[in-house]
Protein backbone atom coordinates (compact mmCIF):
# COMPACT_ATOMS: atom_id res chain seq x y z
CA UNK A 1 0.00 0.00 0.00
CA UNK A 2 1.47 3.84 -1.23
CA UNK A 3 1.71 5.85 1.96
CA UNK A 4 0.31 8.97 1.47
CA UNK A 5 2.68 12.14 0.92
CA UNK A 6 3.38 14.95 4.03
CA UNK A 7 5.79 17.09 5.13
CA UNK A 8 8.17 16.20 8.05
CA UNK A 9 9.66 18.91 10.03
CA UNK A 10 12.68 18.16 11.59
CA UNK A 11 14.54 19.85 14.48
CA UNK A 12 18.00 19.05 15.51
CA UNK A 13 19.09 20.27 18.95
CA UNK A 14 22.42 20.21 20.00
CA UNK A 15 22.67 19.79 24.37
CA UNK A 16 25.68 21.17 26.08
CA UNK A 17 26.67 18.80 28.58
CA UNK A 18 28.51 20.29 31.34
CA UNK A 19 29.61 17.42 33.21
CA UNK A 20 33.03 17.11 30.99
CA UNK A 21 35.53 19.04 29.26
CA UNK A 22 36.06 20.13 26.48
CA UNK A 23 32.32 20.54 25.71
CA UNK A 24 30.61 17.82 23.92
CA UNK A 25 27.30 17.91 22.49
CA UNK A 26 24.61 15.27 21.74
CA UNK A 27 22.03 16.19 19.20
CA UNK A 28 18.40 14.62 19.62
CA UNK A 29 15.73 14.62 16.54
CA UNK A 30 12.47 16.24 17.14
CA UNK A 31 9.56 15.55 14.64
CA UNK A 32 6.14 15.90 13.62
CA UNK A 33 3.94 13.17 11.48
CA UNK A 34 0.33 13.11 10.40
CA UNK A 35 -0.30 9.40 10.08
CA UNK A 36 -3.12 10.07 8.01
CA UNK A 37 -6.43 7.80 9.58
CA UNK A 38 -4.49 5.67 11.36
CA UNK A 39 -7.20 3.18 12.77
CA UNK A 40 -7.69 -0.03 12.95
CA UNK A 41 -10.08 -2.73 12.10
CA UNK A 42 -12.29 -2.82 15.13
CA UNK A 43 -15.47 -0.71 14.95
CA UNK A 44 -16.01 1.79 17.66
CA UNK A 45 -19.51 2.34 18.67
CA UNK A 46 -18.98 5.49 19.99
CA UNK A 47 -17.20 7.23 17.30
CA UNK A 48 -17.46 7.24 13.21
CA UNK A 49 -14.96 5.37 12.20
CA UNK A 50 -17.03 2.73 9.94
CA UNK A 51 -15.19 3.82 6.90
CA UNK A 52 -12.11 2.18 8.14
CA UNK A 53 -13.32 -1.11 8.98
CA UNK A 54 -13.23 -4.34 6.66
CA UNK A 55 -17.36 -3.84 5.83
CA UNK A 56 -16.23 0.23 5.38
CA UNK A 57 -16.04 1.95 2.39
CA UNK A 58 -11.93 1.99 2.73
CA UNK A 59 -12.35 -1.92 3.15
CA UNK A 60 -10.23 -1.51 6.13
CA UNK A 61 -8.88 -5.22 6.44
CA UNK A 62 -6.08 -6.24 8.46
CA UNK A 63 -3.29 -6.65 5.31
CA UNK A 64 -3.67 -3.07 5.23
CA UNK A 65 -3.45 -1.97 8.41
CA UNK A 66 0.06 -3.92 8.53
CA UNK A 67 0.80 -2.84 5.89
CA UNK A 68 0.37 0.83 6.84
CA UNK A 69 2.25 0.34 10.00
CA UNK A 70 5.51 -1.24 8.51
CA UNK A 71 5.05 1.64 6.22
CA UNK A 72 4.70 4.58 9.06
CA UNK A 73 7.50 2.62 10.92
CA UNK A 74 10.02 2.47 7.64
CA UNK A 75 9.24 6.24 7.42
CA UNK A 76 9.86 7.64 11.08
CA UNK A 77 13.03 5.52 11.36
CA UNK A 78 14.60 7.55 8.70
CA UNK A 79 13.44 11.08 9.85
CA UNK A 80 16.85 12.95 10.53
CA UNK A 81 19.43 11.18 8.34
CA UNK A 82 21.85 11.18 7.65
CA UNK A 83 22.34 14.26 9.50
CA UNK A 84 21.27 12.07 12.76
CA UNK A 85 21.86 8.47 12.86
CA UNK A 86 19.41 8.03 15.66
CA UNK A 87 15.58 8.07 14.78
CA UNK A 88 13.69 11.06 16.05
CA UNK A 89 14.02 11.17 19.85
CA UNK A 90 10.80 12.61 19.99
CA UNK A 91 7.55 12.46 17.79
CA UNK A 92 4.04 14.27 17.81
CA UNK A 93 1.35 12.37 15.78
CA UNK A 94 -1.79 13.13 15.08
CA UNK A 95 -4.48 10.87 13.23
CA UNK A 96 -4.59 8.21 15.68
CA UNK A 97 -7.29 5.77 16.55
CA UNK A 98 -6.53 4.60 20.06
CA UNK A 99 -3.55 3.49 21.93
CA UNK A 100 -3.78 0.44 20.38
CA UNK A 101 -2.83 1.36 16.78
CA UNK A 102 0.01 3.15 18.56
CA UNK A 103 1.56 -0.01 20.51
CA UNK A 104 0.73 -1.88 17.42
CA UNK A 105 3.62 0.42 15.59
CA UNK A 106 6.31 0.61 18.16
CA UNK A 107 6.64 -3.21 18.06
CA UNK A 108 7.56 -2.76 14.39
CA UNK A 109 11.04 -4.29 13.58
CA UNK A 110 12.11 -0.65 11.75
CA UNK A 111 11.86 0.95 15.26
CA UNK A 112 11.14 -1.62 18.10
CA UNK A 113 14.79 -1.06 19.06
CA UNK A 114 14.00 2.50 20.03
CA UNK A 115 12.28 1.45 22.62
CA UNK A 116 9.50 4.45 22.33
CA UNK A 117 7.25 5.06 25.26
CA UNK A 118 3.71 6.38 24.33
CA UNK A 119 1.68 9.20 25.63
CA UNK A 120 -2.22 9.52 25.16
CA UNK A 121 -5.32 10.58 25.87
CA UNK A 122 -8.33 9.69 24.36
CA UNK A 123 -10.13 13.07 22.55
CA UNK A 124 -13.97 14.15 21.72
CA UNK A 125 -13.22 14.30 18.19
CA UNK A 126 -16.11 12.75 16.75
CA UNK A 127 -14.00 10.26 14.15
CA UNK A 128 -12.08 9.36 17.22
CA UNK A 129 -8.70 10.90 15.81
CA UNK A 130 -5.99 11.56 18.90
CA UNK A 131 -3.05 13.26 18.80
CA UNK A 132 -0.09 11.47 20.80
CA UNK A 133 3.93 11.61 21.69
CA UNK A 134 6.41 8.78 21.59
CA UNK A 135 9.75 9.35 22.87
CA UNK A 136 12.47 7.68 23.71
CA UNK A 137 12.94 6.25 27.13
CA UNK A 138 16.31 6.30 27.43
CA UNK A 139 16.36 9.88 26.59
CA UNK A 140 13.45 11.39 27.49
CA UNK A 141 11.59 11.26 30.82
CA UNK A 142 8.20 12.76 31.09
CA UNK A 143 7.24 14.19 34.63
CA UNK A 144 3.63 15.20 33.53
CA UNK A 145 1.51 15.29 30.95
CA UNK A 146 -2.26 16.16 30.19
CA UNK A 147 -4.80 16.73 27.48
CA UNK A 148 -6.38 20.08 27.37
CA UNK A 149 -9.91 20.46 25.67
CA UNK A 150 -10.45 23.03 22.66
CA UNK A 151 -14.16 24.52 23.02
CA UNK A 152 -15.27 25.78 19.90
CA UNK A 153 -19.13 26.20 19.43
CA UNK A 154 -21.01 26.56 16.01
CA UNK A 155 -23.43 29.44 16.89
CA UNK A 156 -21.92 32.19 18.17
CA UNK A 157 -18.27 33.12 18.68
CA UNK A 158 -15.89 30.36 18.99
CA UNK A 159 -13.63 31.12 22.27
CA UNK A 160 -11.76 28.00 24.53
CA UNK A 161 -11.62 28.20 28.49
CA UNK A 162 -8.51 28.89 30.95
CA UNK A 163 -6.06 25.62 31.05
CA UNK A 164 -7.38 25.68 34.86
CA UNK A 165 -11.25 26.33 33.81
CA UNK A 166 -13.71 22.91 33.47
CA UNK A 167 -16.55 22.95 31.21
CA UNK A 168 -18.72 22.13 34.35
CA UNK A 169 -20.75 24.99 33.87
CA UNK A 170 -21.47 25.15 30.64
CA UNK A 171 -25.51 25.67 29.73
CA UNK A 172 -27.39 22.69 27.99
CA UNK A 173 -27.58 24.76 24.64
CA UNK A 174 -23.87 25.45 24.63
CA UNK A 175 -22.92 21.75 25.25
CA UNK A 176 -25.29 20.81 22.21
CA UNK A 177 -23.40 23.87 19.41
CA UNK A 178 -20.30 22.79 20.58
CA UNK A 179 -17.87 20.91 17.91
CA UNK A 180 -15.98 18.38 19.70
CA UNK A 181 -12.08 18.28 17.88
CA UNK A 182 -8.82 17.17 19.01
CA UNK A 183 -7.48 18.20 22.88
CA UNK A 184 -4.01 20.02 22.71
CA UNK A 185 -1.22 17.47 24.47
CA UNK A 186 1.02 18.94 27.13
CA UNK A 187 4.08 16.88 28.00
CA UNK A 188 6.29 18.49 30.45
CA UNK A 189 9.99 16.65 31.18
CA UNK A 190 13.62 15.56 30.98
CA UNK A 191 15.17 15.47 27.80
CA UNK A 192 19.50 14.98 28.39
CA UNK A 193 18.65 16.72 32.07
CA UNK A 194 17.08 19.71 30.53
CA UNK A 195 13.63 20.48 31.57
CA UNK A 196 10.95 20.70 28.26
CA UNK A 197 7.40 21.70 27.37
CA UNK A 198 6.15 19.90 24.11
CA UNK A 199 2.46 20.80 22.99
CA UNK A 200 1.05 18.66 20.43
CA UNK A 201 -1.98 19.57 18.07
CA UNK A 202 -4.10 18.85 15.27
CA UNK A 203 -6.22 22.08 15.07
CA UNK A 204 -9.79 22.35 13.20
CA UNK A 205 -9.73 21.41 9.66
CA UNK A 206 -10.80 24.09 6.95
CA UNK A 207 -14.28 22.54 6.50
CA UNK A 208 -16.73 24.77 5.29
CA UNK A 209 -13.70 26.67 4.01
CA UNK A 210 -10.94 28.77 5.08
CA UNK A 211 -12.54 31.76 6.48
CA UNK A 212 -15.62 30.41 7.78
CA UNK A 213 -13.51 28.17 9.63
CA UNK A 214 -11.01 30.46 10.42
CA UNK A 215 -12.13 31.41 14.05
CA UNK A 216 -12.09 27.36 15.10
CA UNK A 217 -8.35 27.65 14.26
CA UNK A 218 -8.10 31.42 16.14
CA UNK A 219 -9.14 29.82 19.04
CA UNK A 220 -6.87 27.03 19.16
CA UNK A 221 -4.22 29.56 18.95
CA UNK A 222 -5.74 30.86 21.69
CA UNK A 223 -5.30 28.30 23.82
CA UNK A 224 -2.02 27.11 22.63
CA UNK A 225 -0.92 30.83 23.82
CA UNK A 226 -2.89 30.77 27.46
CA UNK A 227 -1.12 27.11 28.08
CA UNK A 228 2.51 28.65 27.37
CA UNK A 229 1.48 31.84 29.01
CA UNK A 230 0.67 28.98 32.18
CA UNK A 231 3.84 27.46 32.03
CA UNK A 232 5.51 30.77 31.75
CA UNK A 233 3.92 31.91 34.63
CA UNK A 234 5.46 29.17 36.86
CA UNK A 235 8.95 29.64 34.96
CA UNK A 236 9.67 32.15 33.04
CA UNK A 237 12.70 30.92 31.34
CA UNK A 238 9.98 27.63 30.39
CA UNK A 239 11.72 25.53 27.27
CA UNK A 240 8.46 25.41 24.88
CA UNK A 241 8.03 23.20 21.49
CA UNK A 242 4.48 23.39 20.26
CA UNK A 243 4.15 21.21 17.35
CA UNK A 244 1.39 20.34 14.56
CA UNK A 245 -0.60 19.83 11.76
CA UNK A 246 -2.49 23.27 12.76
CA UNK A 247 -4.51 23.44 8.85
CA UNK A 248 -3.26 26.65 8.70
CA UNK A 249 0.19 28.50 7.27
CA UNK A 250 2.54 30.73 9.26
CA UNK A 251 0.91 33.96 7.96
CA UNK A 252 -2.87 32.77 8.85
CA UNK A 253 -4.41 34.82 12.29
CA UNK A 254 -4.54 31.34 13.76
CA UNK A 255 -0.48 31.40 14.00
CA UNK A 256 0.48 35.33 13.54
CA UNK A 257 -2.00 36.88 15.89
CA UNK A 258 -3.78 34.66 17.84
CA UNK A 259 -0.26 32.55 18.85
CA UNK A 260 1.59 35.72 18.15
CA UNK A 261 4.58 34.01 16.40
CA UNK A 262 6.85 35.56 14.09
CA UNK A 263 8.64 34.59 10.90
CA UNK A 264 11.64 36.92 10.75
CA UNK A 265 14.04 35.90 13.72
CA UNK A 266 14.38 40.17 14.42
CA UNK A 267 11.15 41.04 15.35
CA UNK A 268 10.56 38.11 17.85
CA UNK A 269 10.94 39.44 21.49
CA UNK A 270 12.00 37.66 24.69
CA UNK A 271 10.40 34.28 25.10
CA UNK A 272 8.80 35.10 21.68
CA UNK A 273 8.45 32.38 19.36
CA UNK A 274 9.98 31.49 16.05
CA UNK A 275 8.02 30.15 13.04
CA UNK A 276 10.07 27.55 11.25
CA UNK A 277 9.28 27.07 7.63
CA UNK A 278 10.55 27.51 4.48
CA UNK A 279 9.40 29.90 1.79
CA UNK A 280 9.41 27.72 -0.91
CA UNK A 281 6.51 25.77 0.41
CA UNK A 282 3.51 27.12 -0.63
CA UNK A 283 1.55 25.29 1.91
CA UNK A 284 3.17 24.51 5.12
CA UNK A 285 0.67 23.24 7.77
CA UNK A 286 3.15 21.28 9.96
CA UNK A 287 5.17 23.59 12.23
CA UNK A 288 7.57 23.45 14.94
CA UNK A 289 7.12 26.31 16.61
CA UNK A 290 10.29 27.64 19.21
CA UNK A 291 9.81 29.42 22.78
CA UNK A 292 14.05 27.91 23.85
CA UNK A 293 15.70 30.68 25.61
CA UNK A 294 19.37 30.34 25.75
CA UNK A 295 20.65 26.47 25.92
CA UNK A 296 19.67 25.33 22.52
CA UNK A 297 21.12 26.04 19.07
CA UNK A 298 18.92 24.89 16.61
CA UNK A 299 19.50 23.38 12.83
CA UNK A 300 16.32 22.59 10.76
CA UNK A 301 15.58 19.83 8.10
CA UNK A 302 12.50 19.78 5.59
CA UNK A 303 12.16 16.26 4.21
CA UNK A 304 8.84 15.75 1.33
CA UNK A 305 7.93 12.20 2.41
Amino acid sequence: MQMQKGIVIVLLFWFQMFFSQPKSYRIHTVAFYNFENLFDTINDPDTHDDEWTPRGSQHWIAEKYHQKLQNLARVLAEIGKPENTNSPTLIGCSEIENRDVLEDLVQQPNIVMQDYGIIHFNSPDKRGIDVALLFQKKFFMPTSYTNIPLYIYSKGKPETVAVEDSDDDLSENNYQNRIFTRDQLLVSGFLDGEEINIIVNHWPSRSGGEKKSSPYREAAGMLNRKIIDSLQKINPNAKVITLGDLNDGPFNNSIKKALGAKANQQEVPDWGFIIHSKKWLKKVWELLLLEIPGIFSTRLWFRKL
